[in-house]
């Protein structure tokens, strides 16, 4: 049937006037790409879990009647960020292996057992194993998930598609603090474990992309791949050849990754990368997201600290929403400075507020700041230095260097992710709660000379003119 629809398509193609196109249907793209990004919103609830067990587990204690100390408390918000940082390079390969698509629904498993683990537990260690293994599914997602977009979207649409996975991440962020005001631990788990049944359900019945089908060479199921995601009508043969030539292009100019440093442009960029995810992580953000009602529970502030979490959520959602509207008009570097001036002020302002309290200093009339600093923060963060780390990954490299980048890349943040979660806890046992906000902020102060110095603008320019100045600075 599909070929009978293909020659119908090619035959009405050939009897239109010469050089009519006809457009590509876009419908599908989008479900897909929606679908697709339903595991970021799965992973995005791993990430709002914790913040609702409460300051140092003691929601999770009284549910499920197991004794956690702060130590113990802090392995179970950073175990996550180990098993997305044990799966970023092997889901690279799952990915070439079974294809885009299978790779995904393969990690509903590990996704399911870890949250039965959690569901059941009867003692730390099946905490620890729990969210490890859905920081293993929700690693995956983070590389398998764009992966998938960008593959299947034409190009005019393919910004819009690709934001969709940031997006979709802070919505399942936001539900997960949502619903902990409503739900007890376990029942929260329960719901969280059913957002990967609920993607395996709808993403079952999308298509594999066209650019695996021919990387197998498979060009049959390639061709049936793009005429379902772009219609019988368009011109399918003329979007095939176009991925064929790219991808000989790349199997003729891969390199190692030793090699890939030789060339001045391409150390330059991993300098560029590996700056801004260090920046990224360092700046505490994942403090803010994995312990937001701990923070609030501390400022001593009249809201309830639960429903502060919620308004950073929201103010997330918006912002990465803003983001994806004006990132192509304002430009990389301008949003990334504004952001990480603006983080490193708030980050100030937290822990000087810290600071009046720990001294007793009376702060009746300021208990407004950390919710609005809080806010300010990751509002900024979520329109700079959130997505446009990972969106600079696959401006500044060229083909042969790009899947070593971003696997590298993905590996350090997750690293980092680790670190900053594990030891947040230790650093206001150390430092107490104002120092640690302001060494969040003396990252970020360093953070605005790497941007101003070494970070380029990369907006409305081609892979050759960034590569040339490159080579040329």
């Amino acid at each position: 049937m599909n070929k009978k629809n293909l020659g119908i398509s090619q035959q009405t193609i050939i009897s239109n006037t010469e050089d009519e196109i006809v457009p590509a249907k876009k419908l599908l793209q989008y479900v897909a790409s929606l679908s697709a990004t339903l595991g970021a919103l799965a992973f995005g609830m791993v990430l709002g879990w914790t913040s609702s067990a409460g300051p140092n587990g003691i929601s999770l204690q009284s549910v499920y009647k197991i004794p956690i100390s702060p130590d113990e408390f802090s392995w179970i918000g950073s175990l996550t960020a180990l098993g997305s940082l044990a799966m970023s390079i092997p889901i690279g390969i799952l990915t070439d292996l079974i294809g885009r698509k299978y790779a995904m629904l393969l990690m509903v498993i590990p996704f399911t057992i870890g949250w039965l683990l959690i569901i059941l537990a009867n003692s730390v260690s099946m905490f620890y194993i729990g969210r490890f293994i859905t920081g293993i599914s929700g690693g995956a997602f983070c590389v398998a998930a764009p992966m998938y977009t960008a593959e299947i979207a034409e190009s005019s649409i393919r910004g819009s598609l690709g934001s969709y996975f940031q997006l979709l991440l802070t919505v399942g962020i936001l539900l997960s603090y949502s619903l902990g005001t409503v739900l007890d631990m376990r029942n929260l788990s329960i719901v969280s474990a059913i957002m990967p049944l609920i993607f395996f359900c709808i993403f079952m019945f999308m298509p594999e992309t066209p650019i695996y089908y021919l990387k197998k060479g498979n060009e049959e199921s390639a061709r049936k791949s793009l005429i379902r995601l772009r219609g019988v009508e368009y011109d399918i043969d003329s979007e095939l050849q176009t991925q064929r030539e790219a991808l000989e292009e790349t199997r003729n100019r891969k390199v190692s990754f030793l090699t890939s440093f030789k060339s001045k442009a391409a150390l330059k960029g991993f300098i560029i990368a590996y700056g801004l995810m260090f920046f990224q992580q360092f700046s505490g953000v994942n403090t803010v997201i994995f312990y937001a009602s701990d923070i609030f529970e501390q400022t001593g502030a009249d809201i309830d600290p639960q429903y502060s979490s919620i308004i950073v959520g929201a103010m997330q959602v918006i912002a990465v929403f803003v983001s994806t509207l004006v990132i192509d008009r304002l430009g990389r570097r301008i949003l990334l400075l504004g952001s990480i001036i603006l983080m490193f002020l708030t980050s100030f302002t937290l822990g000087l507020y810290f600071y009046l309290t720990q001294i007793e200093v009376d702060v009746n009339s300021i208990k407004w700041m950390p919710l609005t600093s809080v806010c300010i923060f990751i509002i900024m963060f979520s329109l700079g230095f959130g997505p446009i780390p990972w969106m600079m990954v696959g401006e500044i490299f060229t083909p042969e260097v790009k899947g070593i980048a971003a696997s590298s890349a993905s590996f350090l943040n997750w690293l980092l992710a680790f670190i900053i979660t594990k030891f947040y806890n230790d650093l206001k046992v150390k430092i107490n709660i104002s120092g640690t906000f302001w060494l969040f902020s003396g990252v970020c102060a360093v953070g605005i000379f790497f941007v101003y110095f070494l970070v380029p603008e990369t907006k409305g320019k081609s892979l050759k003119e960034i590569q040339r100045e490159f080579n040329a600075s």
